[in-house]
């Protein structure tokens, strides 16, 4: 064969993800970050970006954040401007379903391309450091005696920590409907309020909080998680005898109509990246808990995400 065919065959096998990826120059990869700058799924994003950089499967990743809707502005714009292309990933995860669900945007997650379930994360409420109240016991006694007078702050309708605020409200014999929830378009902005004493309680992923708690810049009330994370001294919701657990995982999505090979040569990326120290390092940084799930396994896994937290919303008064 002569040199200028066999390397138009390379170039077009390459180009269709049929060659290993040792065979393949490394990818200048675009991930869509549906929020804005300073929460969890920026976080997530940069840490797997670098990673992917680590791990070398990546010669470059480039950011972009368009935050709003609980990620529905950002998985609008992906899904319209990432059509097909192979090299285009979207960090995701519960809290766009919820928001999906609960705003009824006119894009759907469906139209993208399962990858990845990556980390869990279980939520923290907390108080600003100049809050009157000390504990959750008297968040709840504010909550049962006016419902309104207690300002929740958190991210996007419905968020996890949006959803477990009206199962809070829903535990203790408050109607769901009459919390007073505030919805924040990023981590940022939500930080923000609760170190400004704007809301009574907030809401986010443990990491997010973790060094303003360890600060005394806020007080951590309380955990959705079923047991007492490891090395966090916040107790959790049940263990004050409120029945709520919630958790909150990220995962990645490709691009609409990618092939099946280059939606496998994603997925690769991704795990080879996951094993990497840098990854590692966040894991541990960040208190995230490894949930590794791919192919069909976390197309089902979606689908019945979707189902339950509907389910969970139509309970709690949400929808």
């Amino acid at each position: 064969m002569r040199r200028d065919t066999f390397l138009k065959s390379m170039a077009a096998l390459a180009a269709a993800g049929a060659l290993p990826m040792t065979a393949q120059a490394a990818a200048n990869l675009k991930m869509m970050i549906p929020a804005n700058p300073g929460g969890g799924w920026d976080a997530t994003g940069r840490a797997l970006g670098k990673a992917l950089l680590e791990s070398k499967v990546a010669d470059n990743v480039t950011f972009e954040n368009k935050g709003g809707a609980a990620g529905a502005l950002g998985l609008a714009q992906f899904v319209n401007a990432a059509k097909g292309d192979p090299n285009a990933i979207m960090v995701m995860g519960a809290v766009m379903i919820g928001g999906i669900i609960t705003g009824k945007p006119p894009v759907n997650l469906s139209q993208a391309t399962p990858i990845a379930r990556i980390t869990s994360e279980y939520n923290v409420f907390v108080l600003p450091a100049n809050s009157p109240f000390k504990t959750m016991a008297d968040v709840v006694a504010q909550l049962k005696k006016d419902p309104g007078s207690v300002k929740w702050g958190g991210g996007s309708r419905g968020s996890t920590e949006h959803i477990a605020a009206a199962q809070i409200a829903r535990a203790v014999g408050v109607d769901p409907g009459k919390i007073n929830y505030v919805a924040f378009r990023g981590g940022g902005e939500a930080t923000a309020a609760i170190l400004g004493g704007n809301v009574t309680v907030g809401g986010s992923g443990y990491s997010e909080f973790a060094e303003y708690i360890n600060a005394g810049k806020m007080k951590g009330i309380a955990v959705t998680s079923g047991k007492r994370l490891k090395g966090v001294t916040v107790p959790t919701l049940k263990e004050q005898g409120i029945d709520v657990e919630i958790g909150n995982w990220r995962g990645v999505y490709g691009a609409p109509g990618i092939t099946a090979a280059q939606r496998k040569a994603l997925t690769d990326m991704v795990l080879a990246a996951l094993k990497t120290k840098s990854w590692a390092e966040s894991l541990a940084k960040n208190d995230w808990t490894p949930a590794v799930m791919t192919g069909a396994a976390f197309d089902s896994f979606v689908d019945d995400e979707f189902a339950s937290l509907r389910a969970t919303m139509v309970k709690a008064g949400m929808i």
